[in-house]
């Protein structure tokens, strides 16, 4: 049988470990689909899991990696026939299920999206998760009313993918973006490219501590959780929304009723891993046209291999990183 590299975790005593390894078909969870793997990306969760820092993973060992992208080289599922370009994200793969930071993969058919027109096996992982997620986060917010008259939309977290992808995606959609970071001094020329119109010190930001604050934003994008979720649910105008993405600062919120039943705005949760099919095929579809990010060149700042995987996640956990990473496995076929 065809052996293959994979970047796999494995737990020692209470912690674990992640190593380059030549591993097997044999080695995987199983799947009906075959990949041959042409990219990768890194979001926060493979650093998390590839570090030790974070217990992503249930069970081990597991291949890591939440995003993959390439060509069917068998299925036991009519659905998907040898030479499909497909894609894969979330799904519980990196996490349940062996993932996509390896030269092969084995996933159930359910989890298999076909690469849509007008999008390459590269583009897929650029985008990958984080801009999965930051587009499911626009749909949810179109479809519960908001509306560019509201106000402009704040994005916190901006220098991460799932951040700079919003600030991309809510631009071109007519929206009003501004770009809320503690690394203003540094990124501003950076978030301003990806459509950021304004940029925000969150160092200098008075985040007061009542339970209503000035409304000051038409809505919101959240990839931190913590007290900055809270002062979001407190300064947010009258019905509008705010997507709830990551927990980079904190699992917590602490905020009162009040911004909800006084402003009626809406918390809305942002769960990219198990969302209804039917969604992820369309998100991805919006993804190659209408909602084709204009400024992905400069959101992918580093390409590596499969061997710079475990320093690179260490620098994303430290937070020395900005924009996304691309793995090339095979490359384009």
């Amino acid at each position: 049988m065809t052996s293959f590299k994979a970047i796999r975790v494995h737990q020692v005593e209470r912690a674990t470990n992640s190593q380059l390894e030549t591993i097997t078909l044999d080695d995987l969870s199983a799947g009906e689909v075959v990949v041959r793997v042409a990219w990768s990306g890194l979001n926060y969760k493979d650093a998390l899991a590839v570090s030790g820092k974070g217990r992503i993973m249930k069970g081990f060992p597991k291949v890591a990696g939440i995003d993959l992208s390439g060509i069917v080289e068998s299925s036991d599922d009519p659905a998907w026939r040898k030479g499909d370009r497909v894609l894969v994200t979330g799904c519980n793969i990196g996490e349940l299920l062996d993932g996509g930071l390896a030269e092969r993969a084995r996933v159930p058919a359910s989890a298999v999206v076909r690469l849509p027109e007008g999008m390459d096996l590269r583009e897929a992982m650029a985008i990958g998760t984080a801009g999965f997620t930051a587009a499911l986060a626009l749909k949810r917010m179109l479809e519960n009313h908001q509306h560019p008259d509201m106000g402009p939309i704040v994005v916190n977290g901006p220098t991460g993918g799932v951040g700079g992808i919003a600030l991309d995606l809510f631009s071109r959609a007519g929206f009003e973006v501004h770009a809320l970071t503690g690394k203003a001094a540094a990124q501003s020329d950076y978030l301003k490219k990806l459509g950021a119109h304004a940029v925000i010190d969150r160092l200098t930001l008075d985040v007061g501590s009542r339970p209503l604050e000035s409304a000051t934003w038409g809505g919101a994008v959240d990839n931190l959780g913590g007290e900055s979720l809270g002062y979001l649910t407190r300064t947010v105008r009258p019905w509008g929304n705010i997507a709830s993405i990551g927990l980079a600062q904190a699992h917590t919120l602490e905020t009162t009723v009040m911004p909800f039943i006084l402003r009626g705005v809406s918390l809305l949760g942002i769960h990219s891993v198990e969302c209804p099919r039917a969604w992820r095929e369309w998100i991805w579809q919006q993804l190659a046209g209408p909602w084709k990010l204009r400024h992905l060149d400069t959101l992918v700042s580093r390409e590596i291999l499969l061997d710079q995987v475990k320093a690179t996640c260490d620098e994303q956990v430290a937070g020395s990183l900005v924009g996304r990473t691309v793995v090339k496995l095979s490359g384009d076929l």
